[in-house]
């Protein structure tokens, strides 16, 4: 039974971390003010009737710290991959010169970087709620042991552990917020 315990406790901190990770891939997809390959993963094109991602059918590189390149595998997808980014509605103007795609990156704006902070701040909201769940049935289940024989001081010690595993993930959380809030407001 004891054993149990500690299986629910690794389960809880892998979903855990599971979470901290999806919030930092989300949080990769919002723009700093730098050019980042991952600003245009949402992007999908036409590409033999089937949509696909855009870096499935060509490269995607910085140029440097305020522009992308963008490098079709196949020439004809030039046309398609250029609508693709204007139907993304990124608010990204892209440069096709016939060989390849640039993007140039404006600087951000303060009213934008505040927006942009108000996202990362759900984001992380949305992360926490995640952690808080997942800590709520861990305990539940914890609880569903005590029931079935598990000491009373072994349930309120995983408890204990699961409080503190929750409140060092939050903590996580709000460092990897504020190091995000840090870099978009960085001009």
């Amino acid at each position: 039974m004891v054993d149990d315990i500690k299986l629910y406790m690794d389960d809880a901190k892998e979903r855990m971390q599971k979470a901290l990770v999806h919030l930092e891939n989300e949080l990769v997809k919002i723009r700093a003010g730098k050019a980042s390959p991952a600003m245009l993963e949402t992007v999908t094109v036409e590409y033999y009737g089937a949509k696909v991602p855009l870096n499935q059918v060509a490269n995607i590189n910085t140029a440097d710290a305020r522009s992308l390149v963008i490098q079709p595998w196949e020439k004809k997808m030039i046309d398609v991959i250029e609508k693709a980014i204007f139907a993304a509605n990124l608010g990204l103007t892209p440069i096709n010169n016939g060989e390849v795609i640039r993007i140039n990156i404006p600087p951000l704006t303060e009213e934008r970087r505040l927006a942009l902070v108000k996202q990362v701040k759900h984001e992380g909201e949305i992360a926490k709620v995640s952690i808080r769940n997942i800590r709520r049935e861990t305990i539940d289940e914890i609880k569903k042991l005590q029931k079935q024989g598990v000491a009373e001081d072994e349930v309120k010690h995983a408890e204990e552990e699961m409080q503190k595993l929750t409140e060092n993930f939050t903590k996580k959380v709000d460092d990897i917020l504020h190091h995000k809030e840090t870099e978009i407001m960085a001009v």
